[in-house]
């Protein structure tokens, strides 16, 4: 009988070893092909493959994208935030869409996140797409494609 993940990592590797063999990276060379994919070193994405190692926060946006996860499911599976931690969406209640700026740590405070690794990584996943989004906007000033049409 095999013995449950204990830790982050195992939990973390648990989840992210099936979803990317879903994802294609399967047989030789895979874990180099995951390194380029995401910029992770070939030896972290061994350690995190094993269960003994996180990835760096850096790296879960693209870690994401290659398992076809969204950064925050993939927080969730691999259990490093709780689904109640997160608010419920209310058909009642305003949204509180553009109700003003808040930092990502703000986010991560008024989510309910206590866990420093989760906190980091909301913080670390929030300025990443805070970078592509910006880098999205420079490559097409006119506004994006919803502009375009």
């Amino acid at each position: 009988m095999t013995t449950p993940p204990t830790t982050h990592a195992q939990r973390f590797a648990a989840v992210v070893v099936p979803a990317l063999r879903e994802a294609g990276y399967t047989g030789h060379g895979s874990q180099a092909r995951l390194a380029r994919d995401t910029g992770m070193s070939e030896s972290s994405v061994s350690r995190m493959l094993k269960g003994q190692t996180i990835p760096e926060l850096r790296f879960l946006a693209p870690l994401a994208e290659a398992i076809d996860m969204s950064p925050i499911d993939l927080l969730i599976k691999t259990g490093l935030i709780s689904p109640e931690s997160l608010p419920p969406l209310s058909e009642t209640e305003p949204s509180q869409v553009g109700s003003g700026n808040i930092t990502p740590e703000d986010a991560a405070e008024r989510l309910g996140i206590t866990d420093e690794v989760g906190r980091q990584m909301l913080i670390a996943t929030i300025e990443r797409l805070r970078r592509l989004q910006d880098e999205a906007d420079n490559a097409n000033p006119a506004g994006g494609t919803a502009a375009q049409i």
